[in-house]
């Protein structure tokens, strides 16, 4: 009975048997990885990559399909059938002297492939195409980049998400390699607005697991790449959305939230919410949220106050006819600034925040949200009296 490409240990050429993936994303039978290793090698067999993680996590879902394939003695699912077509198409990226176009024109053979089998997706990571993918789109630092390598681009970032949301999230640890780091950035720069959303996706993810919590630390050092994020957020509806997004999840750290509100980020958020009505910005309550977060600094408490528009900007947030989101978060925002800050207090006031915070009471906003809008009007009145 012939075995299966993605049943076949790429170093032994046998069935796997107990199979365990590397952070590579590549899968072996663990006897034989585990000689490689001990023969005192530190790359990945087949992408040859540096294992910056040596430690093997078992693959439960492809030890089940080898078991079932194994009771029924011929191949179960008609994806298994395609699994070489995906194996000789893997190849055709990998190869050098393929052209940027022939590279597109296989990904959309993958993707009418892959369509037809519901375990599509799974055989591509089993395959090992996520760390491929990434070489690809990142490998190579381009000053500057040509029509073909943009298409390329927006098609292998639309596979790197899809493949990410299987949450094999080690693989983006090659971005802490300067050049590979540096080519993202290129890309960031040049890219298409589809190519700029997908990155941004990517940080999300980053900054969402542990597993790449010191890749989130690299990206919130780099000063050029913030400054591009907090670019975007001026720009087109989908692109600020996402500009907004993936500056909230890097703010997962102190030292990221210190970087973004040295190179401006408040004035940007500000505006952003300022305008949110008038430009039906979605992410307003993520805005918002982020403020929030960021008021723990003392430099982003004086980014707001000397903004000329930034308590007006909260105070309009505070209660709004059309939903309730977010509202928490700018009274809470207003709290905080308002503590200790007179000119803060009288701005409020002067913006209606009184009127604004006696409608959210009589709203349907959850409770928690009336309690704390109780607070402000308890400080704003007890400072006023005092």
């Amino acid at each position: 009975m012939t075995i299966p490409h993605l049943f076949m240990c790429p170093i032994s050429l046998e069935l796997i048997k107990d199979p365990v993936t590397l952070c590579t994303g590549q899968t072996y039978d663990r006897s034989s990885i585990e000689k490689w290793l001990a023969a005192g090698n530190l790359t990945c067999p087949v992408t040859m990559q540096k294992l910056q993680d040596p430690s093997m996590v078992p693959n439960h879902t492809l030890r089940h399909l080898i078991d079932q394939w194994l009771r029924m003695g011929t191949p179960f699912d008609p994806a298994l059938s395609t699994v070489d077509c995906l194996a000789s198409l893997k190849k055709n990226l990998e190869s050098d002297e393929a052209t940027m176009e022939y590279k597109c024109q296989t990904l959309q053979k993958i993707q009418a492939l892959t369509e037809e089998s519901q375990s599509g997706n799974s055989c591509l990571l089993q395959l090992g195409f996520l760390p491929l993918l990434l070489e690809l789109l990142f490998g190579k630092a381009e000053s500057k980049l040509s029509q073909e390598c943009v298409k390329f681009a927006e098609q292998a970032l639309s596979w790197v998400l899809r493949l990410l949301s299987l949450g094999e999230y080690e693989c983006l640890d090659m971005l802490k390699e300067e050049s590979k780091l540096e080519s993202f950035q290129v890309l960031f720069d040049q890219g298409t607005g589809k190519i700029k959303w997908s990155l941004c996706q990517i940080i999300e993810a980053i900054s969402s697991s542990m597993e790449t919590r010191e890749l989130c630390a690299k990206l919130g050092e780099n000063r050029k790449l913030l400054k591009g994020l907090i670019l975007l957020v001026h720009q087109t509806y989908n692109a600020s959305d996402a500009g907004i997004k993936a500056i909230s999840a890097l703010c997962c750290l102190e030292s990221n939230r210190q970087n973004l509100v040295q190179e401006g980020v408040m004035n940007t958020l500000l505006t952003y919410i300022y305008d949110a009505e008038r430009h039906e910005r979605n992410s307003a309550p993520a805005a918002l949220s982020t403020i929030e977060l960021l008021l723990e600094l003392e430099n982003a408490k004086a980014a707001l106050i000397s903004n000329p528009n930034g308590i007006k900007a909260l105070v309009k947030m505070v209660f709004r006819f059309s939903e309730h989101e977010g509202s928490e978060s700018a009274v809470r925002s207003l709290i905080i600034i308002c503590t200790d800050s007179l000119q803060a207090r009288e701005e409020a006031i002067g913006a209606g925040v009184l009127t604004q915070l006696l409608l959210l009471l009589q709203s349907q906003c959850s409770g928690r949200t009336k309690t704390k809008a109780r607070m402000l009007l308890r400080l704003l009145r007890s400072k006023l009296v005092g």
